[in-house]
């Protein structure tokens, strides 16, 4: 896991149609897509990412679902995201294969511990700053929190959480392996160049690391 990865949020995106804002930004250099819908039904959701899905494809662009396995399967996904309180690691893995990219947030220090004896594709450090997507969090890890995870953790990093243009360098000198957004693309008024710009400084920073 490395680049820029984008999550989604249908209502930042206002006018602008979910399926175009995702493709503009992968014209953009976004790597993964994280499909992430809290409100709407389950039939709407697979819909939704069969379509997602269907685009990315030419890309070669994987796309992971957050929380819905189901959701995940029905749609031929290439992996999902969990939390601490979604459906455990293990059945995740048993369900979606063993080629299947699970990501994993974590919250706590005990969570980062708990994450070196999963065979995860990466751990999701969240939020790394305050932000208004992410309201249910437990605090935020901040530059050092982030520096002291890399020592430790065995995992790609991927790092979450009022991450924009004006600190995603400072976050990959921290160690992040990759960086998601969310606000910074959706709200966007030209998500292509505003991921494209955002890339370009992830790929620089990486390659001075």
């Amino acid at each position: 896991m490395r680049g820029l990865y984008l999550v989604t949020d249908r209502g930042l995106c206002g006018e602008k149609p979910l399926d175009e804002v995702v493709i503009r930004a992968v014209k953009g250099g976004v790597a993964y897509v994280q499909l992430r819908e809290k409100e709407i039904s389950t039939r709407l959701f697979v819909e939704e990412a069969k379509k997602i899905k269907k685009l990315l494809e030419p890309y070669k662009v994987p796309l992971i679902i957050n929380d819905r396995v189901d959701v995940a399967l029905a749609c031929g996904a290439e992996g999902v995201h969990i939390g601490q309180e979604d459906m455990p690691y293990e059945i995740v893995r048993k369900l979606m294969g063993r080629n299947a990219i699970i990501g994993l947030s974590v919250e706590t220090w005990e969570d980062v511990e708990a994450s070196q004896e999963l065979d995860i594709s990466y751990i999701g450090i969240s939020p790394i700053f305050a932000t208004p997507t992410k309201t249910d969090t437990k605090g935020t890890w901040g530059l050092d929190g982030l520096a002291k995870i890399k020592t430790f953790s065995r995992h790609p990093l991927v790092a979450i959480g009022g991450l924009n243009e004006s600190n995603i360098k400072e976050v990959v000198k921290a160690g992040t392996d990759c960086i998601a957004v969310v606000s910074a693309i959706c709200e966007a008024d030209y998500p292509e160049a505003v991921a494209r710009g955002l890339n370009d400084i992830i790929q620089s920073a990486l390659k001075n690391n």
